[in-house]
């Protein structure tokens, strides 16, 4: 009797793991239109852009990360926007967050910052992890820019998210994180941008932690929502919202930040503040043969496919700020 009790327990926290609302996107992607294929074009440029410096652009080779940082700023401004740094350092040397904001019309108080880290690993130029993610960035910060909504919306690009400062005081999320905490600034959702450009229909192409694999797909077609137990409500609504809107294939899952993948990127910095966040992700190195490896460059990333995800967060985005 004490096993099956056990059994049952087991399962039900599986199943409040992993059932999600909504369903799936299971049919033939749409064909893009013109419209589509010029923002597949502009994440493409992005991508190569913030890849053109052969060193990289990481806590040591800090001309790339200048030479991201000018670009990003630059993007945001020709989109209209005021940018905002926020500054600190590390061991003398300077790093910078950037920030932009449409602020709420009925209620401003609340914010939900979307983010994605703009640093790359070492040895790497950084194409999918995580160019990817600031390519998205930068184009939902353009689609949304004449927008006006009743909560703040906010697009920070973040540094140093990468080793030697991963998950540590000097990730550029936990500074930011850390401000808002002291601001006693309303955060209701975080979402952070982690890793979305690659995508495969090759059965046995998607892995996961034990013994996730009994759960989901076997093909690294689908883009995933990732939170830990405190956000699964933020997991729930936004994957339901994206299910109703995209025409992508996606998967859910709220789960324990110690099963390994699930803290892995600035989402971290906001639970440990207190505030509920959701890493938006292709799985990186758990579908991704090139993670963190020389071989990241911009011709890995499926920037037809991004398009598709793109446009699912757009309207997600939307209904959730109006």
């Amino acid at each position: 009797m004490i096993y099956l009790i056990l059994i049952l327990i087991i399962a039900a926290f599986f199943t409040y793991m992993i059932y999600m609302p909504g369903i799936s996107w299971r049919e033939p992607l749409p064909p893009l239109d013109d419209t589509d294929r010029a923002i597949a074009q502009r994440l493409e440029s992005h991508v190569k852009t913030l890849c053109s410096n052969p060193a990289g652009r990481n806590f040591v080779e800090k001309q790339g990360l200048t030479a991201a940082k000018q670009y990003i700023t630059e993007q945001f401004q020709l989109s209209g926007y005021q940018v905002s740094f926020q500054d600190y350092q590390i061991s003398g040397e300077t790093f910078s967050n950037i920030e932009v904001q449409l602020t709420g019309t009925t209620a401003p108080q609340e914010i939900i910052i979307v983010g994605a880290h703009y640093d790359a690993v070492i040895g790497s130029q950084g194409a999918n992890d995580n160019g990817s993610g600031v390519a998205a960035l930068l184009e939902l910060a353009n689609m949304l820019r004449d927008r006006q909504f009743s909560r703040t919306l906010r697009f920070v690009a973040f540094t140093n998210e990468e080793p030697p400062n991963f998950m540590t005081a000097d990730m550029g999320s936990n500074h930011y994180a850390k401000r808002s905490a002291v601001q006693k600034e309303n955060i209701v959702a975080m979402i952070s941008l982690e890793t979305i450009g690659y995508y495969s229909d090759e059965p046995g192409s998607q892995y996961y932690p034990p013994p996730l694999g009994f759960f989901y797909p076997d093909k690294g077609n689908f883009i995933a929502f990732v939170g830990n137990l405190r956000s699964r409500s933020l997991v729930t609504r936004f994957l339901k919202i994206f299910r109703e809107h995209a025409t992508f294939p996606s998967e859910g899952i709220a789960a324990p930040s110690i099963i390994p993948g699930i803290s892995w990127s600035d989402q971290w910095s906001f639970w440990k503040q207190g505030y509920p966040a959701i890493m938006i992700t292709d799985t990186a190195p758990f579908r991704y043969p090139d993670y963190h490896s020389p071989r990241d460059t911009p011709d890995k990333v499926d920037y037809e496919k991004m398009v598709y995800v793109v446009k699912g967060m757009q309207k997600m985005i939307v209904e959730l700020l109006d």
